[in-house]
């Protein structure tokens, strides 16, 4: 797994940054956990507002080493504590300023695997009715193939039995030839769609044109806008 975070967490940086450069209204962070995004790129933030979305005892635990690193909060940088279980989502991002139609970003990084289905598409279906025109969605899967063990993907075995030692199932997965029409459901098309292999490629390519680093097959990242 240690390629592929390398490799997500720099196209999710590439995401972040455009929507600063490209002055979105807002940004969602779903399960932000300890994302620093709203502090490593606060050079010109201009406008754009940054919800954290995460449990209390998360936003908690963060804000204590944030200030035990001499950190504060930026100012366009909002934690919005919720349960997901129990609490409604627009509802919660009304509460805290979040305006339903503007041109946002929304990102769910290691999200979307460990929903179930149900509530998967809930989550999509709340992102689509309030994202507005030209929104975008930066996610990541996992390929159902590895829902159903089939155990074809390189490093599949090993990154499955660590998913379950630390008793994190993974739930939800999607057929890589559907995306396209999984996203339409939602109101949105498909901007970019990459798995290991282009991850490789895009990340772990020497001058010499050599992949240097090898990505586990498990998993896919997509860009998607909003219609």
């Amino acid at each position: 797994m240690y390629e592929y975070v390398i490799a997500r967490t720099n196209y999710i940086d590439a995401a972040f940054k455009q929507a600063l450069a490209e002055r979105f209204d807002q940004i969602v962070l779903f399960g932000a956990g300890f994302d620093t995004r709203a502090w490593r790129f606060q050079s010109d933030p201009g406008t754009t507002k940054v919800y954290e979305l995460d449990a209390p005892i998360t936003q908690r635990a963060k804000a204590g080493r944030l200030r035990q690193c001499g950190f504060s909060v930026p100012a366009n940088a909002i934690f919005v504590a919720i349960d997901f279980d129990n609490e409604i989502l627009p509802a919660k991002l009304a509460e805290a300023g979040f305006r339903n139609h503007e041109r946002s970003l929304f990102i769910l990084e290691g999200v979307l695997m460990y929903l179930q289905p149900e509530s998967a598409d809930l989550t999509l279906r709340t992102i689509g009715a309030i994202a507005g025109t030209r929104s975008r969605l930066v996610f990541d899967y996992v390929k159902s193939s590895v829902l159903r063990g089939e155990n074809t993907q390189y490093g599949e075995s090993g990154v499955t039995q660590a998913v379950a030692q630390v008793n994190e199932q993974w739930h939800f997965g999607i057929e890589p030839s559907q995306v396209e029409s999984f996203l339409s459901t939602y109101g949105f098309i498909l901007m970019d769609h990459v798995d290991s292999l282009n991850l490789e490629k895009r990340y772990f390519q020497n001058p010499n044109g050599q992949v240097v680093g090898r990505i586990n097959g498990t998993q896919c990242l997509v860009t998607a806008e909003r219609m």
